[in-house]
């Protein structure tokens, strides 16, 4: 199992909308990738600012492929993020899952 981490930051006044749009638009794609074994949000507020981790899990790199293209290691985001994100982190990093509860 391959666990595939992104990072973003928002500045807080808008964290609480960012946080909807996660779960309403990034989730359900996470999600419904075929491949797909569970995906989080996790969040930390930090002056001014809020942190955003996605963790994911996949069964294999065919199903990251089918998720984020080609290039493994490339951060997907959509057309919204340039409405939250304070920048564009280009790179997730990907974990091997070797012992899960």
């Amino acid at each position: 199992m391959i666990a595939r981490l992104w990072h973003g930051r928002t500045p807080l006044a808008q964290a609480d909308e960012y946080e909807r749009f996660l779960a309403a638009r990034a989730m359900p794609d996470y999600r419904g990738t075929p491949g797909n074994l569970g995906a989080q949000v996790l969040r930390r507020d930090e002056s001014g600012i809020a942190h955003f981790l996605t963790l994911s899990y996949w069964d294999g790199e065919a199903s990251i492929r089918a998720f984020a293209g080609d290039d493994l290691l490339r951060a997907k985001y959509y057309p919204q993020d340039a409405d939250f994100l304070l920048e564009f982190e280009p790179r997730v990093t990907h974990w091997t899952v070797t012992s899960a509860g």
